[in-house]
């Protein structure tokens, strides 16, 4: 071994330093799961995807017996779920840990999954992988963490993966239409000399239908041009038409009045100069974000219970706003967990008089109570409620939110509201990246949250049992 000992460095004392040998051999063959502590994270998914998961919508998705065998579906959620818990969301990142990161390397037992492979299993089974959130959330309910007794709904801008850049406005699209349609025109007529030309030259033998380069690439831009404008005009006729049908609502008018409104409506209907459009993600809008600035954005939503910050309801829309979310988010919080919460806190976000008018049936038929900020007071706005004294007869649902808000246990009950739920998107943030959506368009955004709010409960679930609380927990 005298070829790979190293020559000690002379210092300025003779110091001893512990042994360190690059060329020394193993004595025995090395153990993945003696490198790996007993309670590591990457031990907590593997026993949870092994015993307790249901991965059965996913297995059922092959049903061709054709081609060659796939990677077994467990080892690919083992390695799925730790990297989105982990923040290792890529799929070369998550082939390249397989071969450099140890917990990467036990989960998949030295297999080392190609990155296409892992982006295929991603994309073909993201609803089932999607689904586990409903089953990690029961996990958590069976382990005592979910109570119901006060939960805080909040939103957050969730960046798609597509640039700003990529965007154009409905007036700038009609102006480069025209420019596209006549540099297209110029380049055929220019094509139409040349093979005139050419047939002089070398005869008629060409095929004829070879376009140029510069032609071609033209061509294209102006087929997703006018794609992109028809898109923009069919969202201003769809949302003439819903406009169209709710004034007629309003007014109770028969169906033929409704038709001949709605006929109307559509046909004025124009987008507006500044209605834009993405290139890359059509389904992203631009958003402002928590910096001031302005990107392609989807608007995620979290229900989050105040015991261990678990979130017990998700969702994704394309509309800046929270206040669409309010009721939906609430029900589906019901759905996911069986019993309606005590308590709901929310931002202003969600104020409407609509959405206040709904939170009180439901506080009448499930005892849900609703905490909403109500917002700042307009010109126009009745003035608040005193907390003190009984409650006008003729207030409004703001006016009593308002002043239930402005009572002592009103007050005591909103400010946890932002302890509750903001310090998740942190976590998320940080912990997951789960701010930077991977995967495009609408109903693939809500899958990801899904399954990032999933991995989010498991690494709440993994710090509040531990590997061997686990065992016990079956999902009802």
């Amino acid at each position: 071994m005298e070829g790979t000992q190293r020559r000690a460095a002379e210092g300025p004392v003779d110091k001893t330093f512990r042994a360190f040998d690059p060329g020394q051999d193993l004595l025995l063959p090395p153990s993945l799961d003696e490198w790996l502590p007993g309670d590591h994270l990457a031990r907590f998914i593997a026993d949870l995807v092994d015993e307790h998961l249901d991965l059965s919508r996913i297995h059922a998705a092959y049903t061709n017996r054709k081609g060659g065998p796939p990677f077994d579906p467990p080892l690919m959620v083992r390695i799925l779920l730790y990297g989105y818990t982990t923040g290792v969301r890529s799929s070369r990142k998550i082939e390249a840990a397989c071969v450099d990161v140890v917990a990467f390397r036990w989960l998949a037992a030295g297999t080392v999954p190609d990155f296409r492979s892992v982006a295929r299993f991603r994309k073909r089974h993201l609803s089932a992988l999607g689904h586990l959130f409903v089953q990690a959330l029961a996990l958590c309910q069976a382990a005592g963490m979910v109570s119901l007794g006060r939960v805080a709904l909040d939103g957050t801008k969730l960046r798609a993966n597509a640039s700003r850049r990529k965007a154009m406005s409905y007036a700038r699209m009609s102006e480069r239409e025209k420019i596209l349609a006549q540099e297209v025109s110029d380049l055929l007529g220019q094509a139409e000399d040349l093979d005139a030309a050419e047939d002089a030259a070398f005869g008629k033998d060409r095929r004829g239908d070879e376009l140029p380069q510069e032609l071609a690439r033209r061509e294209s831009r102006l087929v997703t041009l006018r794609e992109a404008k028809a898109a923009l005009e069919q969202q201003a006729r769809d949302r003439a038409e819903d406009r169209a049908r709710a004034t007629a609502a309003a007014k109770d008018e028969d169906d033929d009045v409704t038709a001949q409104r709605v006929a109307d409506a559509v046909g004025k209907a124009v987008p507006r100069p500044k209605a834009q459009r993405n290139f890359t993600d059509p389904e992203s809008r631009i958003m402002k974000t928590s910096d001031g600035s302005f990107h392609q954005c989807y608007n995620g939503q979290a229900v989050v219970d105040a015991d261990h910050q678990v979130i017990v309801a998700t969702g994704v829309t394309d509309c800046a706003a929270d206040v669409g979310a309010l009721i939906p988010m609430v029900e589906q919080a019901v759905e996911n967990t069986g019993q309606a919460p005590a308590q709901v806190l929310a931002d202003a976000g969600y104020t409407s008089e609509d959405n206040l008018t709904q939170a009180e049936q439901v506080t009448a038929e499930t005892g849900t109570e609703f905490f909403i900020a109500p917002g700042r007071t307009t010109h126009g706005d009745p003035v608040p409620v005193a907390p003190r004294g009984r409650i006008p007869k003729n207030a409004t649902p703001k006016q009593k939110m308002a002043r239930k808000l402005k009572t002592k246990k009103g007050h005591q009950v909103y400010a946890r509201r932002k302890v509750i739920v903001e310090p998740v998107f942190g976590q998320m943030g940080t912990l997951q990246n789960g701010q930077h959506l991977l995967l495009r368009g609408l109903e693939q955004a809500r899958s990801e949250w899904s399954l990032l709010a999933a991995c989010h409960n498991l690494r709440k679930l993994h710090r509040h049992l531990g590997i061997d609380g686990l065992a016990g927990l079956a999902i009802s």
